[in-house]
């Protein structure tokens, strides 16, 4: 959209001389002044990080959040080259990833690749060393940043663009965020933007809201700040459990038999072998028994929440490594075989494996 200040320019000056020979019957229109859109006013602000360019949906690449690669680009994930032209190719390196979980994952970038940052701008790299460069320049995974993610603008929109003498000079369509965040980012050239309404918006849980105005968009995008995950860490596609239910979970759990650990890293540490020969049985009652060489050791168990926000607390007073409550990550199902996975606030990870 930066491309709109020339002609806006020109149109505003054409305008300009047209008003010297107006009469009494030329009309002006006057845009509402409660719906007007002003630079630098706190929608603007909300605006412009909703429509920020988000980076972390494809982390599983580059390892940041604060901008995305440019598609098609080609890597090789653990030894077999994918041309990464949509969506669907980043499930494709991470199914390569999940089929062996005793290996150690590699991606190599084949150079050179375009990167798009937050605003849109974009700049070529041409080796690794310059990409770890710019991740460097990233926030941390998980940390605060300035986009605003768990709301969207639902595309078209139409906006009015004024003089100074209030005639309309142009109507403009804004087609997707990096519209949005251009033309956003130009409202000190315009004297008067206003948006036609009704507009729509898509809220983290995919829910479609419908404004009316600019207050009630203010209200909407503060309201829906902060009320989603962002995902901006590097655990590709973490929020596997979209369609997850806590009676699906107790199920497998209670169903399959003598799960074993199949992962289990605490505070950095992998400490999966000191539990080879450890096996789980989780009763209906919320017990679980664990037998190991003719030992038995008790604990229990219960599960709480929802799709991605299922919590599964463990007590098992002789064995803390597992005590506590982890989040739900994944649940894998294949003939023979289930993995559950669970991750704990601190990021430590379980996984428990069954062969039902």
């Amino acid at each position: 959209m930066k491309t709109l200040k020339p002609l806006l320019l020109t149109l505003i000056c054409s305008f300009a001389i047209l008003t010297s020979c107006r009469t009494e019957d030329d009309m002006s229109i006057d845009p509402p002044v409660e719906e007007t859109l002003l630079a630098n006013s706190s929608i603007a602000s909300l605006m412009s990080k909703t429509s920020l360019n988000d980076g972390s949906f494809d982390n599983i690449i580059d390892n940041a959040s604060c901008f995305s690669v440019d598609l098609p680009v080609t890597v090789v994930a653990n030894g077999t080259q994918i041309v990464v032209d949509s969506a669907d190719d980043y499930q494709t390196i991470e199914d390569l990833f999940d089929a062996d979980n005793n290996d150690t994952d590699t991606l190599d970038i084949i150079f050179p690749i375009t990167i798009v940052f937050e605003d849109y701008t974009t700049t070529v790299v041409n080796t690794y060393p310059e990409l770890l460069a710019l991740i460097a320049q990233c926030p941390a995974e998980n940390a605060t940043d300035d986009d605003i993610e768990c709301i969207d603008f639902e595309y078209p929109i139409s906006a009015s663009i004024f003089n100074e003498n209030n005639d309309l000079v142009d109507t403009i369509i804004i087609n997707n965020d990096n519209d949005m965040y251009d033309f956003i980012d130009d409202l000190d050239d315009f004297a008067a933007v206003t948006i036609s309404f009704p507009i729509t918006v898509i809220l983290a849980d995919g829910t479609p809201l419908t404004i009316n105005s600019i207050n009630e968009l203010e209200m909407a995008i503060e309201d829906a700040e902060d009320t989603c995950d962002e995902d901006d860490d590097n655990d590709y596609n973490d929020d596997d459990c979209d369609d997850c239910t806590t009676s699906n979970l107790e199920s497998i759990l209670v169903n399959c038999t003598d799960w074993m650990v199949e992962e289990f890293e605490v505070n950095d540490n992998e400490i999966q072998d000191q539990y080879n020969g450890y096996l789980f049985s989780f009763e209906t009652d919320g017990t679980l028994t664990i037998t190991e060489n003719g030992n038995t050791i008790t604990g229990t168990w219960s599960v709480s929440g929802s799709a991605n926000n299922i919590d599964f607390v463990i007590d098992i007073p002789a064995l803390p490594d597992f005590s506590g409550t982890w989040n739900l990550q994944e649940i894998e199902q294949e003939s023979g075989e289930k993995e559950i996975e669970f991750e704990k606030a601190n990021d430590d990870e379980l996984t428990f494996k069954s062969n039902c």
